[in-house]
């Protein structure tokens, strides 16, 4: 069934209104006098798209973390169950959620990576099996960016020099960490409530991998909420560095954003920005 007659289906004796689908899909919330369903859709979809996100939230939901339930999925569709797209904004909210991923990083994987690939929007999310974390995240989660279209048409030969050195630094930069269940896309927008207004989340792009890649999109995303930091922390702690380490971990989500064509804020800034002290290799002894 395509997703034209899902919605027709599903939209009789329904309201129907349209959600914020992010870049890849267009989303509707149909209420019915029974229950109501969010129906998430896209034009020409990559293939297994919905059946991996509908597997992710599975997974997540299986190790307890809060999801909307799965009820169908087709090629160019996926319908879930209806929760609150406006979390309400309390501390007590918040730190329920810091708990809940704090929780979730608890679960720890045979190896960085994950049993098939997935997708981060409508570009692949490389899950290759690897034993090394620094080598997982500078291969699969930044410098597979280099020959997506978008990004090459962007960067500089200088741009792409500095992010190769920062990947050969990263185990001076990130403290090596065993792999974790990851959400994967963990910004803000992605957090919606369940009728009982406690915290779930939707959208993922799992893997097992470091667990400060989640805090990291969550960090340094709009107005990140800081007391889910704070509980978070509470119940696994790590050094007082680990906001420094946030701009690095970030890129990932920055050059997907460059590979979608979606720099409407000044991801490439951002980019550039974090990159400066990459820019140029230390002179060695005797250099003029």
């Amino acid at each position: 069934m395509a997703a034209h007659d899902v919605l027709t289906r599903l939209s009789a004796d329904a309201e129907v209104s349209r959600l914020t689908g992010g870049v890849v899909n267009t989303v509707w919330l149909v209420r019915g006098p029974d229950r109501h369903v969010v129906l998430k859709t896209t034009d020409n979809p990559p293939r297994s798209l919905f059946a991996i996100e509908a597997a992710g939230l599975e997974v997540l939901r299986a190790h307890g973390l809060g999801t909307p339930r799965v009820l169908d999925v087709g090629d160019d569709w996926l319908t879930l169950e209806a929760l609150a797209p406006q979390p309400p904004e309390t501390d007590a909210f918040w730190e329920s959620a810091g708990r809940a991923i704090a929780a979730l990083h608890d679960v720890r994987g045979p190896r960085f990576g994950w049993e098939h690939d997935g997708w981060l929007g409508a570009l692949p999310q490389h899950n290759a099996w690897h034993d090394d974390g620094h080598a997982f995240f500078a291969e699969q989660r930044l410098l597979r960016y280099l020959g997506e279209p978008a990004v090459e048409a962007v960067l500089t030969a200088a741009d792409r020099a500095a992010l190769e050195r920062l990947c050969e630094r990263l185990p001076e930069i990130v403290p090596a960490a065993p792999p974790s269940l990851t959400h994967g896309d963990l910004w803000r927008n992605n957090v919606v409530a369940t009728a009982s207004g406690e915290p779930a989340f939707i959208d993922p792009a799992v893997s097992w991998m470091w667990p400060e890649l989640d805090l990291s999109a969550m960090f340094c995303g709009t107005d990140p909420p800081a007391r889910f930091f704070a509980a978070y922390h509470e119940v696994r702690p790590t050094d007082s560095d680990w906001r420094d380490r946030m701009p690095v971990l970030f890129l990932r989500e920055i050059l997907s954003t460059l590979a979608h064509d979606v720099d409407d804020w000044g991801a490439l800034d951002y980019l550039r920005d974090v990159l400066r002290p990459f820019r140029h290799v230390p002179a060695g002894p005797g250099s003029d």
